[in-house]
């Protein structure tokens, strides 16, 4: 991780999936941080005309919706363990990502009104963000938890949470690369307090 002097701590969030790290995310928003939201960018690469003519090339105007736009579903369901396809979309969507991403974190360290950068990245560690991070933080949630959640919020079953699971980087690895935790399980501590507490020793190491 990097702690380059005179700049504002740039914090990444890890964590399983549906254990509510953009939810994390938001609240460090509401405490002053800005906040790279990583989906985001990958969206607003996919509604780039270059991006989505050459994706038409590649695989049909199946990967368009009704109203003509790239369907990030049916592009997920063609790259998905096809490592070859995925390759091709992040050939051209990740320049795009990278460009957004530092022109974002250049107007927050420019922001007098920002305290603190976090990044919202679900793949922080497997694309080797985490190296540009001064603070990684766990954001953790019970197995039960994050399924009931991904259940009600995206319709998604166990087998599903497994699918996906199994291409990322396993929860003991990110729990041993985490410098601070916050706990989102449904018992826990309001959020308010665990992100001011943990922003507030951050910002201290950063004086």
């Amino acid at each position: 991780m990097t702690d380059a002097p005179n700049t504002k701590p740039v914090i990444g969030l890890l964590g399983g999936i549906g254990s509510g790290k953009s939810t994390v995310a938001r609240e460090f928003a509401r405490q002053g941080c800005g906040v790279i939201d990583a989906d985001e960018l990958a969206r607003a690469a996919l509604r780039e005309p270059n991006v989505r003519d050459q994706l038409v090339a590649w695989w049909g105007d199946a990967v368009l919706d009704a109203e003509g736009n790239v369907d990030r579903k049916a592009v997920g369901r063609i790259v998905f363990d096809q490592p070859d396809e995925l390759r091709k979309l992040e050939s051209v969507t990740h320049p795009r990502v990278h460009a957004g991403r530092e022109s974002a974190r250049q107007a927050m360290q420019n922001d007098p009104a920002i305290v603190a950068i976090v990044e919202d990245c679900p793949l922080l560690l497997e694309s080797g963000l985490d190296e540009s991070c001064d603070r990684l933080i766990l954001v953790q949630a019970s197995r039960a938890t994050r399924l009931h959640r991904l259940q009600r919020d995206r319709g998604w079953s166990e087998s599903e949470l497994d699918r996906r699971e199994k291409n990322q980087i396993p929860l003991d690895t990110k729990a041993q690369r985490a410098d601070d935790v916050i706990d989102n399980d449904e018992s826990a501590e309001p959020l308010v307090g665990q992100v001011r507490n943990v922003l507030s020793r951050i910002l201290q190491r950063s004086i």
